[in-house]
């Protein structure tokens, strides 16, 4: 038999050992060539999610609720039967409807799918600012102003049985999935700037994508639209360039237009529905009022809002220091949408609301902007001192003190209510009181609010079916508990935050012979056996 030596032995089996580690050599090679980037804008996206699952707000009511409906039923929507004739605003925006149709298909029409579509709409509104402001400044100001808004109030005091600011982070509404395109789609403009060739048209065709799949999900962003030719010159992109951007949004008008005829029979079937929308506002409204939108938008609801002024402020003093180009995007950007948003919210009629631009969510669209010029201004003013003076010395050494000493201020006065909200602890307590109950509880009756978060919880996470009971609601805006609710057990909480309570501050008493038969660990939500 042949003999091998022992440097041959060794080589060989070298070799036998070679295809076992190369795919790890692959990934780590791959690893390596992948730009920061995208290893930031992932963990940005993963934050998202994350913070999500801290909140964890339980599938909410109306407008979300009327869009799930639509999801579910589609292409059967019927606009002209109820509810979806009280909001065919919200259904129509095909944007949010058709991924969740989407995503029920996969994962079902349970609490898992909710989930889903909401994160899909942080994940994108979060990851879109820190690419954009990264685009703009660089990625620590990417990476600040994403985590900003994170822990932000407005995107963490979102639940109406705790304390309800407005409805953001974990809510399958269209504001945060809009805003976020939007600026996906504005940080693919910045880049093309920065390219030439094909590699700009081919960055330019992905911002008009983009920038128009954000009008099927909020269509007052299409307001934004008007200044894509400012941004292109104030980007230095030739003037023919308008044209690469507008054919892929022509593209997806044409396709929203199809559908609608399909769908509805009309082609401006979302144009229409959202032309109606308005009226006599339910809130108190001057042309004084609705001129201040903004600022009531960001400083009435919470004090933390008045870092989102201060931005503005910062970018205006900002640009007419340095005249920065930037900043003056980010100017014509702002100005863009909060002109009309203040117009349709009274300035013109007050008795006839299009848009309630004092309501948080109205301006996430303007947010990544008011982000980015706040810290650029801040970048850019620092590098107007001369390197010779002993401010800019001083202030090399001190700033990224003051920096963290604000940032640290800043997150322990935004996370510190996050512990107190009750998530869907209560909710997920009463799936499982409903399914252990199943044969001894066939019906429950409750206020129309609760009677929509309850329809998830009565099937498991993945939308299958764990009581088999029938719901019988009322609207919340009756003056007297109708007698409806003496049919059967009633579900009940108290509301927090800007939520009527039921029947103007009627609650289920032992003294008129209501007897508690079940409450959540928490307190949040009780079972009541009406009066015998």
């Amino acid at each position: 038999m042949p003999q091998t030596t022992t440097g041959e032995a060794d080589r060989r089996a070298e070799g036998d050992a070679e295809p076992s580690r190369r795919p790890a050599a692959r990934l780590l090679a791959r690893v390596r060539r992948t730009r920061r980037v995208v290893w930031l804008a992932l963990l940005v996206a993963a934050s998202a999610v994350g913070v999500q699952y801290v909140l964890l707000t339980p599938p909410l009511y109306f407008d979300p609720h009327y869009v799930w409906l639509a999801a579910r039923r589609w292409p059967d929507v019927p606009l002209d039967q109820w509810p979806f004739y009280e909001v065919p605003h919200q259904v129509t925006r095909i944007g949010l409807v058709l991924p969740a149709r989407l995503v029920m298909t996969v994962l079902g029409d349970g609490q898992a799918a909710y989930f889903t579509v909401a994160a899909l709409g942080g994940v994108a509104f979060f990851t879109g600012t820190y690419l954009v402001v990264r685009a703009l400044f660089g990625d620590v100001a990417g990476l600040a102003s994403a985590a900003l808004l994170l822990v932000h109030p407005f995107f963490t005091l979102t639940n109406p049985y705790g304390h309800e600011i407005t409805w953001s982070t974990g809510v399958v509404l269209p504001d945060m999935p809009g805003a976020g395109l939007f600026a996906l789609g504005m940080a693919a403009l910045i880049v093309a700037s920065r390219r030439a060739g094909r590699v700009q048209t081919r960055w330019l065709i992905v911002a008009g994508l983009l920038m128009a799949s954000a009008f099927l999900v909020r269509e007052f962003l299409a307001f934004l639209f008007l200044a894509i030719p400012a941004y292109l010159a104030l980007l230095r992109i030739p003037w023919r360039r308008n044209i690469t951007v507008g054919v892929p949004m022509l593209g997806v008008l044409i396709f929203n237009l199809v559908h609608n005829l399909i769908v509805w029979g009309s082609p401006l079937a979302g144009l229409s529905s959202a032309a109606t929308h308005g009226g006599k506002s339910r809130d108190y409204v001057t042309r004084e009022l609705a001129a201040r939108s903004f600022l009531r938008a960001m400083h009435d609801w919470h004090p933390l809002g008045t870092i989102f002024i201060v931005a503005l402020a910062l970018t205006i003093v900002g640009w007419a220091v340095t005249r920065d180009r930037r900043l003056a995007l980010v100017l014509v950007w702002f100005a863009t949408l909060a002109v009309p948003l203040t117009v349709c919210a009274g300035v013109l009629d007050p008795n006839d609301i299009k848009l309630r631009a004092w309501l948080v969510r109205y301006w996430f669209a303007v947010m990544p902007a008011l982000l980015a010029g706040g810290f650029g201004s801040l970048i850019l003013l620092y590098r107007t001192i001369p390197r010779a003076w002993t401010a800019r010395l001083r202030l090399r050494v001190a700033a990224p003190a003051l920096a963290v000493a604000l940032a640290a201020a800043y997150t322990v006065a935004a996370v510190q209510a996050v512990p107190g909200l009750p998530r869907d602890k209560a909710w997920g307590e009463l799936r499982g009181h409903l399914a252990a109950n199943d044969a001894d509880i066939d019906l429950i009756v409750t206020d129309r609010r609760l009677a929509q978060t309850l329809v998830f919880y009565t099937k498991d996470v993945w939308g299958d079916r764990t009581w088999h009971g029938e719901i019988r609601d009322w609207p919340h805006y009756s003056p007297q508990i109708p007698r409806t609710a003496y049919e059967g057990p009633m579900l009940y909480t108290r509301w927090r935050g800007m939520e009527s309570q039921i029947g103007y501050g009627w609650s289920p008493s032992p003294a008129e012979g209501w007897q508690l038969m079940w409450k959540s660990s928490d307190g949040v939500l009780q079972l009541w056996n009406p009066p015998r």
